[in-house]
């Protein structure tokens, strides 16, 4: 906080018991008691479950080879958007300094009240609750961007887009805001949050172009990676609305309880006037059966066009207000992949279009919620209270609509010019799960991918990791006892190897042999031949090592080391698959006559036969 700011008087509504003695400004914000702070608080904390919602519904939406990535990317929106809402985010769209102006704030910067001063816990409870919208605004764009953004850009990204936010937030939220002096209306955020947001996400999809084969087959939309996480992703979000709209009461004392519970309810009727219209289109459209999206997109368009006059309607009207919503949603998608616009989460349409919609309603079903001054005494045009509002209501939504665009473009090419911001086409077809943070899924055409892009790219980091959820060490075991089972069968070992005898696996005295561990005792029948198959294996299973790499992979001889795949001959090719058998390495098996065509041509046939 700036030192340099007093408080001259208090403002009614705060019963802080020592307000003289504080040295915080007193903004309107924190014009909230005891338990009005417990509200702002316990909602702050329930808004924040919806980036497990965001995330959950863009990991669903996205293929599983990045279903990883955009995870990470949710988790960087939180810690780096976060932190720099913090350092200036706050202050730009709250600050009551000397140097604020209507386009921006100025004070409450590094937001930190002192110890014993009597609004700090307002202050703390102000902070975070805007802090929760912040972030989730910033998230929203994640989804536009997946599975092509580079990882490291993004987060750079995600650090400096809270200026796309807490600069107009201020506008409408802000005392000092213009776009608040001439009376806009936004109660929970459908401008500030999610139409900035939506603008933002739809610039991104714009500057960052479609994935690599996106409209190669038409506009339909890709399968999904996950259609149940992104069900349950928008449970999640739906649960959060609620707080996300009636905390933004900023509190229940006086009247403010009435119109929290109002809220709450109006967002589920919308929701239900979209969750209506969701399943009277996609059953239409698709003769009776019902396409996943098509029905999350309805609710969740719905409840960001109820989000900014959440306790201004009736519930027929919020009823009416959803339903639109999710029209809007509906029909914006397929326009903007029209345009070649791929935002594989719908977030352009979702929150753009419908975020627009819901700051125009309020100018035309706002009621005046006696006795707060939500609206400053004045009401949408349906309701008489003339064309005023209606006009300031489309102001706010362009002005809103413009910044988002325009600054996001001029920030995206600026990062740009520092790092690529687009993956290139190597990265992207091998999924950023793989080449971002070493996780590799299985049939997912990762293998065919790899031996495709050979002649044009090699990477041996690739060859070392392992599969998600595969214990490779316990692979590797199973195999050596496979093949010590077909040498016993072939009596390579003359008849000693016998498997599963009648004391295996039956406790006895407990043996003293430890193996790489205090507590690793072996317990049972230590004289089964399962032990003793696991024992005459275990130099070769823990055989020599390089110091830094998957102790999985051995050691290869010195004449395959820095060749080209094409390269190698078929006995080189046997004795790596040998090495690497337990990891279902990134190569492709074939036939011999295949394999001297590959390598005298360094094409694939076309019966090629791949590992995945």
């Amino acid at each position: 906080m700036d030192g340099n700011w007093t408080m001259n008087f208090p403002r009614i509504g705060l019963r802080s018991p020592n307000l003289t003695n504080t040295t915080v400004n007193l903004q309107e914000n924190f014009e909230i008691d005891l338990e009005d702070t417990n509200w702002i608080l316990t909602s702050s904390f329930i808004i924040f479950t919806m980036q497990t919602g965001f995330g959950m519904l863009e990991s669903g939406c996205v293929s599983i080879k990045n279903e990883a990535n955009i995870m990470m990317k949710n988790l960087a929106d939180i810690s780096l958007g976060g932190l720099s809402y913090w350092i200036f985010g706050y202050g730009m769209s709250f600050g009551e300094g000397t140097w604020s102006n209507p386009f921006i704030g100025v004070g409450d910067f590094l937001v930190d009240p002192p110890v014993g001063d009597a609004l700090m816990g307002p202050v703390f409870a102000s902070f975070l609750f805007q802090l929760s919208f912040a972030t989730t605004a910033t998230t929203i764009v994640s989804g536009a961007m997946a599975e092509r953004a580079n990882f490291k850009a993004y987060c750079m990204f995600s650090l400096l887009n809270t200026i796309v936010y807490c600069v107009p937030a201020g506008w409408v939220w802000g005392s000092h805001g213009f776009l608040n002096k001439l009376g806009a209306v936004d109660i929970a955020g459908s401008g500030p949050v999610h139409l900035i947001g939506g603008a933002s996400a739809f610039a991104s999809a714009l500057m960052l172009g479609p994935r690599l084969g996106r409209y190669a087959k038409g506009y339909g939309p890709l399968p999904l990676g996950n259609p149940v996480n992104a069900v349950m992703g928008t449970f999640v979000l739906w649960w959060g609305w609620l707080a996300f709209n009636s905390g933004s009461t900023y509190g229940v004392s006086g009247a403010k309880w009435q119109y929290a519970a109002r809220a709450a309810v109006m967002t589920m009727m919308g929701s239900f006037g979209g969750g209506c219209f969701g399943i009277l289109f996609t059953m239409i459209k698709n003769k009776g059966k019902a396409e996943v999206m098509e029905l999350i997109n309805s609710i969740l368009g719905a409840l960001v066009s109820i989000t900014a006059g959440c306790f201004l309607y009736r519930a027929w009207e919020a009823l009416v207000i959803g339903f639109i919503g999710a029209a809007i949603a509906s029909g914006s998608s397929p326009l903007f992949d029209r345009m070649r616009i791929d935002d594989p989460v719908g977030a352009s349409a979702v929150h753009g279009a419908c975020g627009f919609w819901g700051v125009i309603a309020v100018g035309l079903f706002a009621d005046n919620p006696i006795p707060m001054e939500t609206t400053n005494g004045r009401s949408g045009l349906f309701k008489g209270g003339g064309w005023y509002l209606l006009g300031v209501q489309t102001l706010t939504g362009v002005c809103l609509m413009a910044w988002g665009i325009v600054v996001t473009m001029v920030l995206l090419w600026l990062i740009d010019r520092v790092m690529p911001i687009r993956m290139d086409p190597y990265n992207e077809l091998l999924g950023a799960d793989l080449t971002e943070h070493r996780i590799r899924h299985g049939h997912v055409g990762v293998s065919r991918a790899v031996s495709a892009l050979r002649p044009y790219h090699r990477s041996n980091s690739i060859n070392e990791i392992g599969s998600v959820g595969v214990n490779t060490g316990h692979s590797l075991v199973v195999d050596k006892i496979h093949e010590a089972n077909k040498k016993k069968r072939k009596g390579v070992l003359g008849g000693k190897l016998q498997i599963f005898t009648n004391k295996a696996f039956v406790p006895e005295t407990e043996s003293t042999f430890t193996n790489d561990g205090f507590l690793n005792k072996r317990h049972g029948n230590t004289e089964s031949e399962l032990y003793r198959t696991i024992d005459s294996i275990e130099d070769e299973i823990n055989g020599p090592v390089k110091v830094g790499k998957n102790p999985s992979i051995r050691d290869v001889t010195e004449n395959i080391k820095g060749k080209k795949f094409k390269e190698f001959t078929e006995k080189e090719i046997e004795e790596l698959g040998q090495i690497n058998a337990s990891q279902d390495r990134f190569r492709p098996k074939f036939l011999h006559q295949e394999y001297e065509q590959f390598s005298a041509t360094g094409q694939n046939s076309a019966n090629f036969r791949w590992v995945e």
